[in-house]
């Protein structure tokens, strides 16, 4: 009888911290971050949160590392960036993980693998988050 063994991806370690930018993301990912969706079609006060969206997407995708979360594994922790809206304005707040449950308000594809990226990201790309998370008046 032969055993067939599952090889892995090995995923080679980077700094995520040289993630400052888009910009960067997309050369990570090998994309050109001119390309964004077209939300022509889109009604226009949606428009924005649509292309930040697709933005995080990516910032998240590229500091992952070819991280991704499985969602049928309850043992796995999963961070994302908590934040808050404050009296006295936009800010971070904490970052969390949650392994018996998933609850969020800013989709399954946010999250990472550990504390500290997310903590990086809350933080970096805090413009991003404001634009995805507050609506425009």
């Amino acid at each position: 009888m032969t055993t067939k063994i599952k090889k892995t991806k090995e995923i080679k370690p980077f700094d995520f911290r040289t993630i400052k930018s888009f910009e960067d993301a997309c050369k990570r990912q090998k994309l050109n971050p001119t390309f964004l969706p077209d939300v022509s079609m889109i009604r226009e006060e949606l428009r924005k949160f649509v292309i930040v969206a697709y933005k995080l997407a990516i910032i998240f995708k590229a500091i992952n590392n070819g991280w991704t979360p499985n969602w049928s594994d309850y043992s796995q922790y999963k961070y994302y960036p908590w934040l808050s809206v404050l009296s006295s304005g936009f800010g971070f707040t904490a970052s969390s993980y949650d392994s018996a449950f998933a609850i969020t308000v800013v989709g399954s594809r946010l999250c990472t693998d550990t504390s500290e990226k997310a903590l990086y990201i809350a933080k970096q790309f805090e413009a991003e988050y404001k634009d995805y998370i507050l609506i425009e008046k």
